[in-house]
């Protein structure tokens, strides 16, 4: 399948639950310029707090089905028996707002972005070690000792499976590790300027 180009970036950031993800992404959106994130469409209920088109687009399984059988879904995944995924739509609105795409999601759905557009980057986030991630997940309180075995052993798994990201950062001081993702997603704009030309250069060829 030839992949779409796209005039944007599409910044991918993944990491094992308890890397510090989230907040990474949420600090870095307020220190770059012309970068939005990305809503994910989702069939699990709101937790309290959560608004609809804010925090996810909150859908039906059925509706969700939908989407994906008519080809309206960039990319999509089950968690927990709840379907998550990014709408074309999404993508589309952000690109004709001049805006590139932040991206909150695991390595199945990276897979399939980096599989249907160019021009995907996929950064990975890291604790500075396993027992560190364990720590983490203790200061939550939200895990026993059965499901924080759980969580480790689905930590080494992703790890593995997100090994050929392009960029990873280890997230061991938080302010160095925002500094790090703006610097890449900085870069990466730089480099994609010479993508640009070449694309323009070559459709004009194309029509001459």
């Amino acid at each position: 399948m030839m992949r779409a180009y796209q005039k944007h970036l599409l910044f991918v950031v993944s990491a094992p639950s308890g890397s510090g993800k989230t907040s990474l992404c949420t600090q870095v959106l307020t220190k770059v310029e012309n970068l939005r994130f990305s809503i994910s469409h989702t069939t699990r209920r709101p937790r309290p707090g959560e608004v609809h088109g804010v925090h996810y687009y909150f859908v039906s399984r059925e509706e969700f089905q939908d989407m994906i059988t008519r080809n309206l879904m960039a990319e999509w995944t089950e968690i927990y028996g709840n379907l998550y995924g990014t709408a074309r739509q999404t993508i589309e609105a952000a690109c004709a707002a001049g805006d590139d795409l932040l991206f909150d999601i695991d390595g199945r759905g990276g897979r399939q972005l980096v599989d249907a557009y160019s021009n995907v980057v996929t950064i990975l986030i890291l604790p500075p070690s396993l027992e560190q991630l364990r720590q983490r997940l203790i200061g939550r309180g939200t895990e026993n000792k059965d499901s924080l075995t759980v969580r480790l052993e689905q930590a080494r798994a992703e790890i593995r499976q997100m090994a050929w990201y392009s960029y990873i950062i280890i997230n061991d001081d938080f302010d160095r590790a925002v500094e790090e993702l703006a610097s890449i997603i900085r870069a990466e704009r730089c480099r994609h300027r010479r993508d640009v030309i070449a694309h323009l250069l070559e459709h004009e060829q194309s029509n001459s």
